[in-house]
């Protein structure tokens, strides 16, 4: 877990937020030239970003990265659909996860595994208001307790 921190790239809080995550898959990212460049240059921003499945094959959408300066003529379009890595038993099961009502597959982080880009994803069931209430007050309340046993 370690090494992940040290090469972690962009992180999506909004995620836990918005979402209960019940289950969570290690994706490669299709990329380009300029697009790599850009992601460890950490460029990159995730907090739109949703996971569609199209043709048996999973397409990570709405992620922005920004364009490389030094791209010139040769640089990617910052918003565009960019293919996951995944094997088809993995597309399979998240596309039948994706087919039940209210869940949604989102990118959770992004960060380099031996020099490539890895997404990992998450199958999030969607919170209601008051859930996100009572998720802040628990916080809350251990971030309390926390700091009353610590002395």
């Amino acid at each position: 877990m370690k090494g992940k921190d040290q090469n972690l790239v962009a992180q999506n809080k909004k995620a836990h937020h918005d979402y209960f995550i019940k289950d969570t898959f290690e994706a490669g990212i299709s990329l380009t030239g300029t697009e790599i460049k850009s992601v460890r240059a950490r460029r990159i921003n995730l907090r739109d970003g949703y996971v569609q499945i199209v043709n048996g094959s999973a397409f990570l959408e709405n992620v922005h990265i920004s364009e490389y300066k030094q791209g010139n003529r040769y640089n990617h379009e910052p918003v565009r659909s960019r293919r996951l890595l995944l094997h088809k038993k993995e597309i399979a099961r998240l596309a039948k996860q994706q087919a039940e009502r209210g869940v949604t597959i989102v990118p959770l982080k992004v960060y380099l595994k031996h020099g490539f880009a890895k997404v990992l994803i998450g199958v999030g069931q969607g919170k209601k208001q008051y859930d996100k209430r009572e998720t802040i007050k628990k916080r809350d309340q251990e971030r309390e307790l926390r700091r009353k046993y610590k002395f």
